[in-house]
């Protein structure tokens, strides 16, 4: 049996960095473990000293995807990452409708803070989001 996975992105402010990528992903705020009412209420059960609970949790509505935790950290990113998120844009069609749909979600998270790095014309744009975590559509 396979075991699921979550990603973790640390980062500076993650309730805006939370923002881009529920844009970015179509992901949802994910609600705390039943039966707490908030996040925080249910970290107070561990002994969690070095973490002050600044964080966001994101969830696919639809329970396929992975969840992604944004955790803040003190220091800056500095150097590339050696994992990345490729975001694939979904829908049908031929090549050129493909693309369309791609080029149509970076226009979108560009208006959203993201950066262009590279294009990949009809394969894939490599991008960087609002703290520069680079990551791919495709």
């Amino acid at each position: 049996m396979a075991h699921k996975i979550d990603l973790t992105l640390d980062c500076a402010d993650p309730a805006k960095l939370a923002e881009f990528w529920k844009l970015a992903l179509g992901y949802l705020d994910e609600p705390p473990p039943a039966p707490y009412k908030t996040r925080e209420e249910w970290l107070a059960q561990f002994d969690l000293s070095d973490d002050d609970g600044d964080g966001a949790w994101l969830c696919d509505p639809d329970g396929q995807g992975p969840r992604l935790s944004l955790l803040k950290v003190p220091e800056p990113k500095v150097v590339k990452n050696r994992m990345h998120i490729d975001i694939r844009v979904a829908g049908q069609g031929s090549a050129e409708e493909r693309w369309a749909r791609i080029t149509q979600h970076v226009d979108r998270l560009t208006a959203a803070g993201a950066t262009v790095l590279r294009v990949d014309d009809g394969h894939h744009v490599t991008m960087a989001d609002p703290e520069g975590n680079e990551f791919d559509v495709a």
